[in-house]
């Protein structure tokens, strides 16, 4: 498999974004804002909370696969977009592929249905919690139009995905790419202007998901404040732009980490921050964590006084996830001699996937948090108070969640400031 990746950023720092989920107490506690929010609008359904589980161990064991390959460098990713997109291929994958794509995706032997209606109804749940954060999530199927795919395997992505579908004229590639890329673009807002930059001429479908999130901090940083410091980087030092803020935090605390969560709207949404004490490495605490590790440190999360320095980051990151998604244990899928795409296409050639290719974009200033995500899976025939001070200005981890259903939609990890 070809393999690339880049990543860009502007300040500034190295992230990885994932979506999956644990639960933790309210942030910021006491203001004079609306007050937060302390619980969901409804009970979690065992189907969304299937997913919800699923989507959180499939998040840590992907986020563990890319830092194998990715020391001291910055990674940037939402595994919740890699999971809706390969979701939609579940559909149409049967016997030992569906069996695999189910283990790899942490679904263990829910049933496709089960699976298709908790990714229904908790992406309905997280787009539309808070409504002074925009979160959005988008998935279409382009599809080459002189191939025939089974209807019932387009009906149900249409029906449990909100699924785009179009068929294209795959021969006038320039026209094609132009469509799906233009799709994304306008469901990023720009921020991911495009996701396929080529169309072989045995690529028959390109499944995409689209997740755009943009919060402002519900205690914004005073730009006054945010000063020009060095971060020490693995390589050495660089020059950051550091926010300050001093305040009540929800904060934990380990011999091996300190931890904050800033919270965005009315709360549900929050971005913690796991910096690594001083001699402690970033890519330690980055492959210690795990659903497991994860839930113990929201749980622990508490009021504190907080002298918090957070760098400016612009960041985008790109790669293609078959070799992790292989470590994960999918192979069939991207076999060509052995994937069983039967239940997308029951007659005419094998199908495989070709291509899980991922991109990601985050902003992070001193009034909030823009993040933006694409994954195309490819389908190829054949008194005064005294303040803890945290400094962050080495490299460090942070994660963006919904707070309520404990999903996590970003994760990221800052190794250098290019």
């Amino acid at each position: 498999m070809h393999r690339r990746s880049s990543a860009a950023c502007r300040f500034t720092l190295a992230a990885l974004f994932c979506l999956g989920g644990c639960a933790g107490s309210p942030t910021e506690p006491g203001n004079s804002k609306s007050p937060a929010r302390t619980t969901l609008p409804r009970q979690l359904t065992t189907a969304e909370q299937g997913v919800l589980d699923a989507s959180n161990q499939f998040s840590f064991a992907l986020w563990k696969a890319i830092n194998v390959t990715q020391q001291d460098s910055n990674v940037f990713v939402s595994p919740l977009s890699v999971s809706f997109s390969l979701g939609m291929a579940l559909n149409g994958a049967a016997n030992g592929t569906l069996a695999e794509m189910r283990s790899g995706l942490q679904f263990g032997a829910e049933s496709v249905p089960d699976i298709d209606a908790g990714y229904k109804s908790l992406m309905g749940l997280l787009t539309s919690l808070d409504q002074k954060v925009t979160m959005t999530v988008a998935n279409s199927i382009w599809y080459r139009n002189t191939f025939t795919f089974d209807k019932t395997f387009l009906d149900n992505d249409a029906n449990y995905f909100d699924a785009t579908i179009k068929p294209l004229d795959f021969t006038n590639q320039q026209a094609s790419m132009a469509s799906i890329n233009g799709w994304v673009n306008d469901q990023t807002h720009g921020k991911i202007p495009s996701i396929v930059d080529n169309i072989d001429r045995d690529n028959v479908m390109f499944l995409i998901n689209a997740i755009y999130f943009k919060g402002n901090w519900r205690d914004r940083f005073d730009a006054t404040q945010t000063q020009s410091a060095p971060f020490h980087a693995a390589a050495g030092d660089q020059t950051a732009q550091l926010m300050h803020r001093s305040a009540l935090m929800s904060y934990a605390e380990t011999p091996l980490y300190q931890a904050v969560d800033l919270p965005y709207g009315d709360s549900a949404f929050t971005m913690t921050v796991v910096l690594p004490k001083s001699g402690k490495s970033v890519e330690s605490l980055a492959s210690s964590l795990d659903a497991a590790s994860w839930q113990s440190l929201v749980s622990s999360l508490h009021a504190n006084n907080v002298e918090l320095y957070l760098p400016k980051l612009t960041m985008t990151w790109q790669d293609s996830l078959v070799p992790a998604l292989q470590s994960l244990g999918m192979h069939l899928p991207f076999d060509v001699n052995a994937a069983d795409f039967t239940g997308m296409a029951p007659a005419g050639p094998r199908l495989y996937i070709s291509s899980v290719q991922h991109k990601a974009f985050v902003s992070i200033d001193e009034d909030g948090t823009e993040a933006a995500a694409a994954t195309s899976t490819g389908m190829t025939a054949t008194s005064a108070p005294v303040y803890t001070p945290m400094r962050v200005d080495r490299p460090f981890v942070f994660v963006i969640r919904e707070r309520l259903s404990g999903t996590v939609l970003f994760m990221g990890k800052v190794a250098r400031i290019d």
